[in-house]
């Protein structure tokens, strides 16, 4: 059963969620009715045109990806959350690199953004809805993120098909709470496009994944084939890696959004990495984001920029 709370406490949930998800280091916010996600049909021909390469799990619950509501019976709100990663690039001795989401340092996002999420939702909503049911996402269910958030008036996408949160950039990981309870907020203002007369991440894509504005193609995405990729690493893709091993952040380092960041070393040199054992390389980055692709992989990736 869901708690029904008054008007005015009704609305005051909105701000108190507000207020902890700034606390707990949130850098946007907004508050979204279950809907149809508003790219849904781009989205749709995209994996028509097979440009989902093979990630053949996004084909998988569409019927989810349409309508929110599945991912959690009886949900009335959806609050959209970016957090922000660092800027500075994770850099081996020797120069090697990976994507700055990355954060080798740092427990994985999903671990981190999950345990945030959920103490959002047990410090603010629980405590006036007691009954009411709640599912925390983080890049890991049938959701179309962007499209979310986009429509909660977090951020604008940008060309590069990121999104853009104002005075944070793109260097932000998304997550969603999914929740029955029912309450006022402000109808969501969807943000306009500030990219203007700005190609700087279509020009600066090495591969042409971003042939044009808004049109990705992750059969030729760098970051996509060093991490999702299984075979080995063509040619045509692997000369034009250097210096990522993991990932790639091109079309973001350029965008004027974004800080540009600082080269912190806190990865092993390619010596290292290629003479590792798997028990030295899971005591290391076990809990990492580096963990999502394996030892193996990032073997494979190295052999092929070197």
């Amino acid at each position: 059963m869901v708690v029904k709370a008054s008007p005015h406490t009704s609305y005051s949930i909105y701000e108190i969620i507000k207020e902890k998800a700034k606390e707990l280091g949130f850098v946007g916010i907004g508050f979204l009715r279950p809907k149809r996600p508003i790219f849904f049909e781009r989205f749709l021909d995209w994996l028509e045109k097979g440009k989902n390469a093979e990630m053949e799990w996004m084909k998988r619950y569409v019927d989810i990806r349409e309508d929110p509501r599945k991912i959690l019976n009886g949900c009335k709100t959806i609050i959209s959350l970016a957090y922000p990663y660092s800027p500075n690039i994770p850099s081996s001795p020797d120069g090697i690199i990976a994507a700055r989401y990355t954060e080798p340092l740092k427990e994985d996002y999903h671990i981190r953004l999950k345990r945030l999420c959920r103490r959002l939702s047990e410090e603010t909503i629980l405590k006036v809805f007691p009954d009411a049911k709640i599912r925390i996402c983080v890049d890991s269910a049938p959701v179309l993120e962007r499209s979310i958030a986009y429509m909660a008036g977090v951020g604008f996408i940008g060309k590069n098909n990121m999104l853009i949160v104002p005075g944070y950039g793109s260097y932000v990981f998304l997550s969603e709470i999914f929740t029955t309870s029912d309450f006022s907020f402000p109808e969501p203002k969807i943000m306009e496009d500030h990219c203007n007369n700005c190609e700087r991440c279509i020009d600066s894509c090495p591969t042409g994944a971003l042939k044009k504005p808004y049109c990705f193609d992750a059969r030729r995405c760098l970051s996509y084939i060093s991490i999702e990729y299984k075979e080995e690493i063509k040619e045509e893709f692997a000369k034009r890696m250097f210096p990522f091993f993991f990932g790639c952040d091109r079309c973001q380092q350029v965008c004027p959004f974004n800080e540009r960041g600082e080269r912190f070393v806190c990865l092993p040199s390619v010596n290292e990495f290629l003479n590792m054992e798997k028990d030295e390389f899971e005591k290391r980055f076990g809990r990492t984001a580096l963990r999502r692709v394996g030892l193996e992989r990032i073997k494979r990736n190295l052999r092929a920029i070197m």
